[in-house]
């Protein structure tokens, strides 16, 4: 009976002053809104950019031969097929490898020429630079073994050649040779000219391409690790392979495990300058619980002082006033995390369409604990200071 009289009492004296108790909570709401909504935005950034990196290819080792400008260029030091299947074969921890050669050629589109990267790459090449085919297929073994005159082109060259119409199955012709279109395809992130992968660009089988430049080195050798933890490891593997093989040729091996680990440490930094802000807010808010109650405790002193007179004790009295405290940051921490949960519902329309809102239950029990918390620590000094008050004196304030 005494818990619940204390419950009330306290209820009624905070609605009793309805729009100071609304204003103290509304600090909370912003300080709860605000960590639930940074921690969302922090993981989301954090999982979106790793994403977008791991998009260009997961676990990814690629090497190429470095030109030496003083010696030039050294056809034995050239990577071949042959050190591709040798890396799959010596390589314990990887699970595809592929390779590419390119060379610029041209197609004739709309009476206008137009320059293209003539791409020949092996079968594993789609899987390990996770290329979207947007319309037909990929190569496959019976291209690469018949050196079949087929082709993937990007789609804004599908888009150039092909106006108003399907180009599966229409020729193409390039430089002096005629390929099929048996695919349209886009990189799933793109890597702006960077790699092998132009914006007009035109895949066909490897085998083909070594048939007709009587050359069969590759530019770009590509091994895909089994798991993140093994990149390091098989870069390793891969440079001293191809160092054994070709003793006097100089390699670049290299992995995206620096940009993650950078990605990572940014996500983290900035997760933990955004949680600090959020603090703050609920710090304030909870410097405003804190004089709110000091006021309320002045204003009430005579109140104390006749409800010690008689008979309740230093606790019930320290008890009403916590409990009026931790009401305001409870009620408050819940509103914000409410609508912190309605905002990424809102803004979901005017998001790209692969990216995703989550927000972590962590952030949400985070914010309704620190809030409550923060709502107690602050509460606590009035409390005790009303609980302190001594009756007689209390009775005789005006």
């Amino acid at each position: 009976m005494l818990a619940r009289e204390t419950w009330r009492v306290a209820f009624e004296a905070l609605w009793s002053n309805k729009l100071r108790a609304f204003l103290t909570t509304l600090g909370v709401v912003i300080g709860s809104a605000c960590i639930v909504l940074v921690v969302t935005v922090a993981v989301t950034g954090r999982r979106y950019v790793i994403g977008q990196i791991e998009g260009v290819g997961s676990n990814l080792v690629y090497a190429n031969y470095e030109v030496n400008p003083q010696q030039g260029l050294v056809m034995s030091n050239e990577i071949t097929l042959a050190d591709m299947n040798a890396v799959k074969a010596a390589a314990s921890n990887v699970v595809a490898v592929a390779g590419t050669r390119s060379m610029p050629q041209t197609v004739v589109t709309g009476g206008i020429e137009r320059s293209v990267a003539l791409v020949g790459a092996t079968e594993g090449f789609q899987v390990i630079r996770n290329l979207r085919i947007l319309q037909g297929r990929f190569l496959d073994s019976e291209d690469m073994e018949s050196r079949s005159k087929v082709c993937l082109i990007t789609d804004e060259l599908a888009a150039l050649a092909f106006p108003n119409q399907n180009p599966l199955g229409a020729s193409l012709r390039v430089g002096e040779i005629s390929f099929t279109v048996v695919g349209v395809f886009q990189e799933r992130v793109g890597t702006f000219g960077l790699s092998e992968i132009q914006r007009y660009t035109v895949l066909v089988p490897f085998p083909l391409m070594q048939y007709y430049s009587g050359d069969n080195s590759i530019d770009a050798l590509y091994a895909q690790a089994t798991a993140p933890e093994r990149v390091s490891a098989l870069t390793r593997q891969v440079e001293a392979l191809l160092r054994g093989r070709h003793p006097g040729g100089t390699y670049v091996v290299q992995n995206l495990t620096a940009i993650l680990d950078a990605a990572r440490t940014i996500g983290t930094a900035l997760t933990i300058v955004l949680l600090v802000i959020g603090f703050i807010a609920l710090l304030v808010s909870g410097i405003g619980i804190m004089n709110i109650m000091l006021v309320t405790v002045t204003e009430r002193t005579r109140e104390i002082g006749i409800r010690k007179a008689i008979g309740a004790r230093h606790r019930e009295i320290l008890y009403q006033f916590l409990i009026e405290a931790i009401l305001i940051s409870g009620v408050g921490s819940l509103l914000g995390i409410l609508i912190a949960l309605a905002i990424p519902v809102v803004v979901r329309p005017l998001l790209p369409g692969d990216l995703s809102v989550p927000v972590p239950w962590t952030s949400v029990v985070l914010a309704f604990l620190v809030a409550c918390s923060t709502g107690l620590f602050f509460g606590y000094l009035p409390a005790n200071r009303a609980a302190h008050l001594p009756p007689t004196e209390s009775l005789r304030y005006e």
